[in-house]
Parts: C-alpha cells; sequence; structure tokens
C-alpha cells in the first residue's frame, strides 16, 4: 500500500526537527523500534510532508492476515512503481500461483541498479512479516538495494533482519521509544496546534506524567480542546501508558456525538472501513465525511489511499472500541454486524474479508460457499496460503459434514503430496453431494472434478485424467466463477492431451482455453495456455511454435514474470524452434534464458526438454560431442520419468544418430539390437537405423530401413521428421545412382521444410551436392535451396561456415599472469565468457554486486587486459579457460 497520497497529516503538524534532520540524513536504514503509541507512523508522515519527499517516498504497510509473502512485495513493487524515480525503472508485476518472493526481489534489484534519485522506502509495522523466508528475502533486498534507495523501516520490535553489519559501517540509524518521546517545546507545540492553552505549570505537569509519550499528548490534546478547566484537568491523571490511554481514549469517545460514537463502536469489528460500509453497519448515511472529520481532526482514524475513501484506526483506540462494543452488544447482534460485512465484501470482490467475516459470524455455510467459488482465483493469485489459512478456520466437523469444503481440504492434501488422503476425502465428497443445495451440486461437481484431474495427473494416470478433464466441460449452467474453472478445465486437457499424443485435440481445447482466459480477465491463463499451444504445435509447425512463444514471453514481459519457470518453457520452446529453422545465432540466448530460469528442482520431464533442444544446438553448431553429452543427460531424465513421454523416443534416436556421428558406429548397432520389436519399429529409430546404414555405406539397407516411414506404416512423431527421412531418403538413392528417386524425395523433403523454414534435417544430414544438382526449373523452392547452401558454407559439409574458434596459444608459448588468481578470482572468471552481466554472475555466486566487480578489477590487472573481452581471450591464450565452444556461421 503507497503513503496516503503523499498527502500532508491531517491535524496539526508539529515540526521534530532534530528527528526530522535525523530522518533525512540517515545512510542505508533507518530503523524506528517502539510499541505501539509511540508515534512511529504519524512521525514518518510528518517528516515526509514537511521534507516535500511525498514523490519520493514509497510507503508500504505489513498486513499481519496476509499469509502469502508474495502479496507483500507485489505491494512493495507497486509502492516503488508509483513514485517519480521508481515509475521509470520498476516494471509491472502480476501476481502468479508460483511467483517466488526471490524472483520478485531479483528482479527488483535488476530494475533498481540504475537508480540515480534518492528514493526512501517506508516499511510500515515490519513486526507484522512473520515469514522467516520472507524476512530473509527482504534482508536480501536491504543489504543489496543501491545506496540510492534508503530504507525506514517501522516496527514494534527490532526487525530480524541480521542489520548488525550495517551497524558496524556506520550505514545504520537507530530511533527508539526514548527518542521518540516528545520534549516540552514540541509538547507546547502540539497543544498550540490543537488550540488548546495550558500555563507552564500545568505544561510541564502533563509533559512529566505522559513523559512525553506521543499517544498521550496527542490523546490529552483531544480532550482538552474545549475543556472548561483544561490545568485541573491536565493535573487529574497518572498511570501506566496503557491505563492512561485507556482513559483518554475514553473521554475521546465519550465527548463524540451519539452518532459518531455508534459508527466507530460498530465499525471496530472491520480491519479496514469505508463510508459505504460504516453507513451498512449504522443504518445510517454520512459515513465518509463522519471518517474524513475525524482523520482530520487526529481522532486515531487514518486514511490508507490518496482518495481517502478507506480508513482503519489506531491500535489503542481499535483495542477500546472493541472493548466498548462488547460490553454494549450482544452475541447475536455482533454475528449479524460480521455477516452484513462478509456479505459486502463477498459482494465487491474482497473474498479474504468476506470469508473472515462469515467465520466471525459463525456463518459457515457462507463462508465455505465464499471459500470454494474462490478457492482458484486465489489460487491464481498467488494466495494459495492464504485459502489454507482459511481452510484452516472451519471447526473439523463442520469442514467433515461439508462436501464443498472436504473437497477443498482433498485440494490442500494434494499439494502437500498426501495423495491416498486426498482420495479418500475426494470420495467423501462425492458420496455427500446430494447433501449439497440444488443451486451448488454443478459447482461442486467441477471443483470435484478439477482435483480428480490433479489426483491423476500426478499418479501419472494419464488416460484417467483425460476423462476427468471432458466431464469438466461438459455443460452444467454452472453459476458463479465457472467460466474461470471451465478455462482451468481447458488448459488442463490440452495439456494431459499433448502429453498423450492427442495433438489435435490438446490444440483445439489449448486454444478454446486461451480465449476463455481473455474472456475473464486471467492474463496468467492465457499466459499459461500460449506456453502449452506452443508445446502441442511443435509436432507440425516451427512457424506457430515461434509465434506462440513469442505471444507469451511478451504477455510475460508486460506483467513482469520473466523469471517464472513457464516462462522458461516459453524460452525453450522459441529456441527450439529457431534451431530448426537454422536460425543459430538467434537461438542461442533463448536457450541461454531458459536455463537460467530451470530451477534446481525442476521435474525431469522439463530438464529432458531443456537437454534434449541444447543437444540439438550443439550438434547443428558442428559440437557432436558436446550434442553426445547432452544427449546422454536428456536419456537419464527420460529414465526417471513415471510414465512415457514424447520425447523419449525422439531423443534415443538422436542420440543413435549422434553416436554414428562421433565415430562409435558399433555402440549404435549394439544399442539398436537391445531396443523393444516395439520401439525398433517407431520412425525415429527407423531413421536412426538408416543414419547408420549410410554411414556403413550401405544406401540399400537404409533405403529399405526409410520405406514404412514414407509409407506411413511406421509414423513419426513432429511433421519435420517427415522432411528428415526424405533427406536420408535422397542420401540413399543418391548413392544407388537413382538420380530421379533422389530429386522426388529431395524435393518431398524441401515441400515440408518451405512452410515453417524447418531446415535442421539438412544440416545435420547435409547433402549439397544434391541441392546445387537439384533442377531449378523443376522445384518452387530455389529461394530455400539457396538458404540451406549459404548456411552449408563454402565448404559444403555442415561444418565449414561455423567459423573455428580461436586457438589458444601452443604450451610453450604462453605466459603466467602477472599475479597468481585467486580462488575468488578464478570462480569469477568462469562466467565472463557467459552473457550474464556482472550483477548476475552475483547472483549465480552469491556475492554481492560490488564483489563481482572488484574481481573483475583485478583480473584485468593480472591478466594485462582493458575489458571483458580482452580478459576472455587471454585466459584461454594463458590455458586458463577452455578454447571457445561457440562457432558462428560466417
Amino acid at each position: 500500500m503507497s503513503m496516503p497520497g503523499g498527502r500532508q497529516p491531517a491535524g496539526a503538524l508539529v515540526s521534530r526537527r532534530a528527528l526530522f534532520s535525523q530522518l533525512t540524513d540517515a545512510e542505508r536504514v533507518t530503523v524506528l523500534s517502539a510499541a505501539a503509541g509511540s508515534g512511529k507512523t504519524f512521525l514518518l508522515r510528518s517528516w515526509i510532508a514537511e521534507a516535500g519527499l511525498a514523490e519520493s517516498t514509497a510507503w508500504v504497510s505489513v498486513h499481519g492476515e496476509d499469509r502469502d509473502p508474495q502479496r507483500f512485495f507485489l505491494s512493495l513493487a507497486d509502492a516503488l512503481r508509483a513514485t517519480a524515480a521508481g515509475s521509470a525503472l520498476v516494471r509491472p508485476l502480476t501476481a502468479t500461483p508460483d511467483l517466488d518472493g526471490w524472483a520478485i526481489v531479483e528482479g527488483l534489484l535488476h530494475d533498481l541498479h540504475a537508480l540515480r534519485d534518492r528514493l526512501w522506502l517506508v516499511i510500515d509495522d515490519v513486526h507484522e512479516l512473520r515469514s522467516d523466508r520472507a524476512l530473509r528475502q527482504l534482508e536480501l533486498l536491504v543489504m543489496r538495494a543501491p545506496a540510492e534507495l534508503r530504507f525506514v523501516l517501522a516496527s514494534r520490535r527490532d526487525p530480524q533482519l541480521g542489520l548488525h553489519r550495517l551497524r558496524l559501517d556506520g550505514e545504520l540509524t537507530e530511533i527508539r521509544a526514548a527518542d521518540l518521546r516528545f520534549t516540552l517545546e514540541e509538547s507546547r507545540a502540539l497543544l498550540d496546534a490543537a488550540g488548546v492553552r495550558l500555563s507552564e505549570e500545568a505544561l510541564a505537569l502533563l509533559h512529566e506524567r505522559t513523559e512525553g509519550w506521543a499517544a498521550g499528548l496527542r490523546l490529552a490534546a483531544l480532550s482538552l480542546a474545549g475543556h472548561p478547566d483544561p490545568d485541573l484537568f491536565a493535573a487529574g491523571f497518572s498511570g501506566s501508558e496503557r491505563t492512561v490511554a485507556e482513559y483518554l481514549l475514553a473521554e475521546v469517545l465519550g465527548r463524540q456525538p451519539k452518532q459518531v460514537r455508534r459508527l466507530l463502536v460498530r465499525t471496530s469489528v472491520l480491519e479496514r472501513v469505508n463510508g459505504e460500509l460504516a453507513d451498512l453497519l449504522t443504518a445510517g448515511s454520512g459515513g465518509r465525511r463522519i471518517l474524513r472529520e475525524l482523520e482530520q481532526a487526529n481522532a486515531f482514524v487514518l486514511a490508507l489511499d490518496s482518495q481517502r475513501s478507506w480508513f482503519h484506526y489506531h491500535t489503542l483506540f481499535a483495542d477500546l472500541l472493541q472493548l466498548e462494543l462488547l460490553d454494549t452488544t450482544s452475541q447475536d447482534e455482533l454475528a449479524r454486524l460480521h455477516g452484513a460485512a462478509a456479505a459486502w465484501f463477498g459482494e465487491h470482490g474482497f473474498p479474504v474479508e468476506a470469508v473472515r467475516h462469515a467465520q466471525a459470524a459463525r456463518d459457515w455455510s457462507l463462508a465455505g460457499r465464499l471459500l470454494s467459488d474462490h478457492w482458484f482465483g486465489l489460487a491464481l493469485d498467488g494466495q494459495a496460503a492464504t485459502a489454507d489459512d482459511l481452510l484452516c478456520g472451519f471447526p473439523p466437523d463442520v469442514i467433515a459434514a461439508d462436501p464443498e469444503l472436504t473437497t477443498l481440504l482433498a485440494a490442500r492434501e494434494l499439494n502437500q503430496g498426501a495423495l491416498a488422503d486426498a482420495e479418500r476425502h475426494l470420495q467423501l465428497a462425492a458420496e455427500g453431494s446430494e447433501s449439497v443445495p440444488a443451486g451448488r451440486r454443478a459447482h461442486l461437481q467441477i471443483v470435484l472434478g478439477m482435483q480428480r484431474l490433479t489426483l491423476a495427473r500426478l499418479r501419472g494416470d494419464l488416460p484417467v485424467a483425460i476423462e476427468e478433464a471432458r466431464h469438466l466441460l461438459t455443460p452444467a449452467g454452472t453459476p458463479g466463477r465457472a467460466e474461470e474453472l471451465r478455462a482451468m478445465a481447458l488448459l488442463s486437457l490440452g495439456t494431459t492431451e499433448w502429453r498423450t499424443g492427442r495433438l489435435e485435440e490438446a490444440e483445439q481445447h489449448l486454444e478454446q482455453a486461451r480465449a476463455l482466459a481473455v474472456r475473464v480477465g486471467r492474463p496468467y491463463l492465457e499466459f499459461a495456455s500460449l506456453v502449452s499451444w506452443a508445446r502441442a504445435v511443435t509436432a507440425r509447425s516451427f512457424a506457430l511454435v515461434t509465434e506462440f512463444s513469442t505471444q507469451a514471453i511478451e504477455l510475460a514481459g508486460r506483467h513482469g514474470w520473466t523469471d517464472d519457470p513457464l516462462t522458461g518453457d516459453a524460452y525453450l520452446m522459441l529456441g527450439a524452434a529457431l534451431v530448426w529453422r537454422g536460425r543459430l545465432a538467434e537461438a542461442e540466448p533463448w536457450i541461454q534464458r531458459a536455463e537460467r530460469a530451470s530451477r534446481a528442482e525442476a521435474e525431469p520431464a522439463a530438464v529432458l526438454g531443456l537437454r534434449y533442444v541444447r543437444a540439438h544446438f550443439e550438434l547443428a553448431s558442428g559440437r557432436p560431442e558436446d550434442a553426445l553429452a547432452a544427449f546422454q543427460a536428456a536419456e537419464r531424465q527420460a529414465a526417471r520419468l513415471v510414465g512415457p513421454h514424447l520425447l523419449a523416443t525422439q531423443v534415443r534416436s538422436a542420440l543413435l544418430q549422434t553416436l554414428v556421428r562421433t565415430g562409435a558406429a558399433e555402440r549404435a548397432e549394439q544399442r539398436i539390437a537391445e531396443l523393444d520389436d516395439k520401439e525398433r519399429e517407431t520412425g525415429e529409430m527407423r531413421a536412426a537405423l538408416a543414419t547408420l546404414r549410410l554411414a556403413q555405406g550401405d544406401p540399400r539397407a537404409a533405403a529399405v530401413a526409410l520405406e514404412p516411414i514414407l509409407d506411413g506404416s511406421a509414423p513419426v512423431t513432429r511433421r519435420a521428421s517427415m522432411s528428415e527421412a526424405f533427406v536420408l531418403e535422397a542420401t540413399a538413392q543418391d548413392a544407388l545412382g537413382d538420380s530421379d528417386a533422389a530429386g522426388r524425395a529431395l524435393e518431398r523433403a524441401l515441400d515440408i521444410a518451405e512452410s515453417d523454414g524447418a531446415i535442421l534435417p539438412f544440416l545435420l544430414h547435409p547433402v549439397p551436392g544434391l541441392l546445387e544438382r537439384h533442377p531449378r526449373h523443376r522445384t518452387v523452392h530455389a529461394s530455400l535451396i539457396s538458404e540451406i547452401l549459404n548456411l552449408l558454407g563454402p565448404g559444403r559439409d555442415g561444418r565449414a561456415s561455423r567459423s573455428p574458434a580461436r586457438s589458444p596459444a601452443p604450451p610453450e608459448e604462453r605466459s603466467a599472469p602477472r599475479e597468481p588468481l585467486s580462488e575468488s578470482e578464478t570462480r569469477v572468471l568462469r562466467y565472463l565468457p557467459t552473457d550474464l552481466s556482472a550483477r548476475e554472475i552475483a547472483d549465480e555466486l552469491f556475492l554481492s554486486w560490488y564483489t563481482v566487480k572488484t574481481h573483475m578489477r583485478h583480473l584485468y590487472a593480472k591478466l594485462g587486459t582493458h575489458t571483458r573481452h580482452e580478459t576472455v581471450q587471454q585466459a584461454r591464450d594463458l590455458g586458463l579457460l577452455a578454447p571457445s565452444p561457440h562457432r558462428r556461421p560466417s
């Protein structure tokens, strides 16, 4: 939440110049640590107003009810982007189911590294940030942010952020309760501004009794305003801060008009209130005007937004109001207040508050309906932990008696990997579905179906998953949020169909999922549908893969999802499509991005795809040994999968062909012999066998191996693989002396490649002689032939166009560095040949940016270089780095 408009605090402003100067002149981090009522928030708002820092200050309040750290960091990013300096640097960021706080912090550090203007980030109520993970993420932001970003942390106790290093370096300013106490002169200024005149003796006594406590003085000012004998009143109270606060708050409350007092007491059931809610709970009118007047009078009512539409009460005031409410309101009436609030929040799109108030009203039926309606939406918004917390707010017997809540319990168990428990609860929910009101049964069936689908997918039972997904798409006239659920079901169905090779159906359902996601305003579902759609069309068109993955990447960029694992899939598919289209220089950066986006704990299927694409890139770049290692790594990942995967056979086929290219034909022959009959007869394996027979000088056997592919009896999994089969056929027929048959096969291969430029088969199985002899008057692919020949280069062998890497100097000509490299410098050196920036290298090595830059300067000095490029070349010449593996098209 941003600072309330940067607006000057309501009521009188007391200029506390010493504290204001301390805040303005502070170094990296300022901590205000003191109990409630010490005046932390009011001090900060007053400082921002007097110093004119509204456009340079981002304000975030931590809310204790938020269980998902993602929401805090999203609010923080929004607040930074709302400042003058941050608006041009901080990218928009939208919630996702899996958006990680670490990724948000890394993104902020990346965006803010160019910050040149001073910017303050105020985080209020840091003590409410209870997640250890979120605290560590905030600590990372604090420690690695640019010096121009100054942090001001307000908390009721010292934040657990490991700030001792800043204290030692003199970069931590600490303001505590004693510092926050008003001096005698400041106390006089506060009372004068409130129109209260006290004698010197009375003022001194009031200051002594309150000990300069901010809340006590502000309450005294409110109580003394208009009092017939302020001196007598000032002398008449004493006690602890708490008793003084309760006494003075009671005075303040007691002096309010009946309408105002009723509004304050009845709305104290709310964490935040606006005029419409105030009118609803008081059955009155004018709530917004009253709240604004109370805020203006500094009556412990604070605005939460710049429009002054939402307000909340100071903790001390809220506690007193709630005590008053409990003393004057029956339990039935209290439940009615919570019920009315639940209905209002539910109707206005605030499901979390709606469920909490329904639970407070003990209206379990309403609370259950609200949570069931919004469960998936909360997950999509990155609030899965909050949804889980809401579910924990129901008594166990209520959950057991409510099929909708039992289904949500199963959803939680699925997320935790407790599949047997989830299955049992899904069965119980299904058995009790008849007890659900008729108007809710269709919704329950959708939620049940979504969980059964998830269970089947987690167990690898894809046929059951498909069956469940198709049941979800049966028109049922479901009310409420059914379209959102339908979009999720279409996405799940399409993804499952793709995994089982039902590609046409997958494309259809993924296209529908995307259209529906756009209609219901769910960009993450649209994004996920595009990514899955790009996967599905891989079998028939790399041009479409390029189109859909590019659209997904652009959508991710607009919403700040560039580091999301799913965006990594889009990077990979775009890289793969570019490899198949022969655009290797364009492909490599996308493959590298995909590799960086992949998490260490990524599932085997994701790693399988990464290794598969990387291997083809290495193969097309003329590095068969590196390709072989990558294919072998991909095969190991395929072995870890529970069920079959579309890529598994393709990986083995490519691996066998790569063995042939590296001179290991005997190993390839042995591995083919070890295959079971079913896999040996697949189109991919027959292509591998043909490659082996051609390498062995037996083109007739190669042609025999290819026959079932060409006549369709041994189909291949992707259209471009047919192009490869025809290239191999052309090679075999040419070797057999049948030029007409070779020409026909070559033309068929070109036909397939022309549609989307998938020319990788011509690079892996180069046939430059055939292409040059192919009659131009008998082909419509003259320009494509020229493109392929250009890529093959002068040597026409598929490798000559890749310029050789600069060779390192012979050992006898190498000289040692001017000074030995330290271990840390050597670690940094290994990253210099990559396209990672210094900040990204720092991330990889868990170092600060400054440390990496220092190591780089030392490397330049020790190697006698001036630029990063020179340093890499010199390190290679000295044998400190391996020779460059990159050979680009000329």
